[in-house]
């Protein structure tokens, strides 16, 4: 389903980071994670980033990627 670097930038966006927060905390350009979460939202059959919190657990729990 995501890669875990997809994986990744899907949380912390889910946590309700800004792209350049996440490209900054990724070492990442804005522009790539704009492109990961683009890439991401047709995978998990949303359309938008508040759509993540229902998608995604935001536990400790849910710290890894699924199996």
């Amino acid at each position: 389903m995501l890669s875990p670097q997809e994986w990744q930038i899907a949380r912390l966006a889910a946590s309700g980071l800004s792209n350049r927060d996440i490209a900054a905390q990724l070492y990442l350009s804005h522009r790539t994670v704009g492109s990961h979460l683009y890439r991401i939202y047709p995978k998990l059959g949303i359309t938008s980033r508040a759509q993540l919190i229902a998608v995604l657990p935001l536990d400790d729990s849910a710290n890894r990627m699924p199996s």
